[in-house]
């Protein structure tokens, strides 16, 4: 099985104390994922989460309805966790996070680790740049919710940050 790697990272306002926090609740996995793929979650664990902890979604890829369950395999605040696909769309996804202090601010790191099924034709023609899409609107969403470093600005108004 061939494996893919998506990598990102993002500056964010605060300590890794408090954006692991938002991180950490589910209910915000809504907030910062794209309208366009239609997310609900099904099943609410645990509010913090910890490891083995699981979650159970729906949503829909190019009006394909998908049932996704996630399982919390390492849960190491406020520095890291681990969330791996149990049931969907991929052969493999491991979804590492991990935060480091940078100042008053944090860099968070994302590392994801997929096999798509159709392999690397189905990367090459959909999953590659479908995953850019959604990456780059929820970096823009998190600058929203949670502000941009160094910036004065408090987050959108009525915006769903629950710590």
């Amino acid at each position: 099985m061939r494996t893919f790697h998506l990598r990102r990272e993002q500056l964010l306002p605060g300590t890794p104390e408090e954006v692991f926090t938002f991180f950490g609740d589910p209910r915000n996995l809504e907030a910062i994922t794209p309208p366009w793929l239609r997310f609900a979650i099904t099943h609410l664990p645990e509010v913090p989460l910890r490891e083995g902890a699981d979650i159970r979604y729906r949503l829909r890829v190019h009006g394909v309805p998908i049932r996704w369950k996630t399982l919390i395999s390492a849960w190491e605040p406020p520095y890291r966790f681990v969330d791996e696909q149990v049931r969907g769309p991929y052969r493999r996804w491991v979804h590492t996070h991990t935060f480091e202090a940078r100042g008053d601010d944090t860099l968070v790191r994302d590392h994801v680790e997929y096999a798509p099924l159709g392999g690397w034709l189905a990367d090459t023609l959909l999953v590659k740049r479908d995953l850019a899409r959604i990456f780059d609107y929820r970096r823009d969403r998190l600058e929203e919710l949670l502000g941009r470093p160094g910036a004065t600005t408090a987050p959108v108004e009525g915006a769903p940050l629950r710590a």
